[in-house]
């Protein structure tokens, strides 16, 4: 059985990266917004080599490049810093929208390549950002158990999340990953569901989390604490056991210093 273990999200470091825009479906990419930052994509694995993690998960419209070489000189980073790339996040697409669906669901099928050639264990992608209503929910199972066999016809594991419309609710939830019978896993992020009823949601989709977007939230620069530990003693009594990849989202403290906030306490939880 595998090991609960620390990751870490490019998002995370979005403000050392330069803050580059995002572009989604049908977008160019925004060339001119790359290596801005204290780091480049590139220099990424190695720092977070440095800071001690060794799994790191990146989000699609931090690359500035899709070129194949470009590719390759990233997978080499990684490799070179010994940093798995466990997941490309695939942060745009509506697979269930009425007139965009295929056109979205074309647009991902590319990022699955990007992510094989970049040798990740898998890619996450949207469920569908339309209300979860029978229609919808039954197109949503059906492509993305399209998207599914693309990914493992490429050696990755296809992952969605409790986030959007479409998978914003217990029965969603539950409804997908039952229909599709494990081919797809799901990344639980704390930070996407809110309410008096949080934490009981959770204790119904958990078993179902193969990654964590382990997420924080921050108050003028002190976290919530107690929501966060709540969370997190939920991914160990449902015995977890992927990564839990760190997301530091606040305007203070920096970047570098809001995970290691989020480190010394998620630790214990390994």
């Amino acid at each position: 059985m595998s090991k609960a273990r620390l990751s870490v999200s490019s998002w995370s470091l979005h403000k050392s990266l330069g803050s580059p825009a995002f572009y989604g479906v049908g977008e160019a990419i925004p060339i001119e917004n790359h290596n801005r930052g204290r780091l480049s994509l590139l220099e990424l694995p190695q720092a977070v080599a440095d800071f001690g993690i060794s799994t790191l998960e990146l989000v699609h419209f931090h690359l500035p490049s899709r070129d194949a070489a470009y590719l390759a000189d990233l997978k080499a980073a990684l490799s070179d810093a010994n940093v798995e790339l466990f997941s490309l996040l695939i942060d745009d697409g509506d697979i269930v929208h009425s007139a965009n669906g295929e056109r979205d669901t074309a647009w991902i099928e590319g990022w699955l390549e990007v992510a094989a050639k970049l040798g990740s264990k898998s890619a996450r992608v949207i469920a569908g950002k339309q209300p979860p209503t029978p229609e919808t929910l039954s197109l949503s199972i059906s492509r993305l158990g399209e998207l599914a066999a693309k990914a493992e016809a490429s050696g990755l594991r296809l992952m969605t999340e409790n986030w959007f419309e479409t998978t914003s609710t217990v029965e969603a939830v539950t409804e997908v990953m039952e229909r599709l019978r494990g081919r797809v896993g799901l990344c639980l992020d704390f930070g996407n569901w809110k309410g008096a009823d949080k934490y009981e949601r959770f204790e119904h989709v958990v078993k179902y989390a193969e990654s964590c977007h382990t997420k924080a939230f921050f108050s003028e620069g002190v976290i919530d604490k107690e929501d966060y530990e709540r969370c997190l003693t939920l991914t160990q009594k449902a015995n977890f056991s992927g990564p839990h990849t760190l997301i530091f989202d606040s305007p203070e403290p920096s970047d570098w210093e809001g995970l290691e906030v989020e480190r010394t306490i998620v630790q214990r939880y390994l």
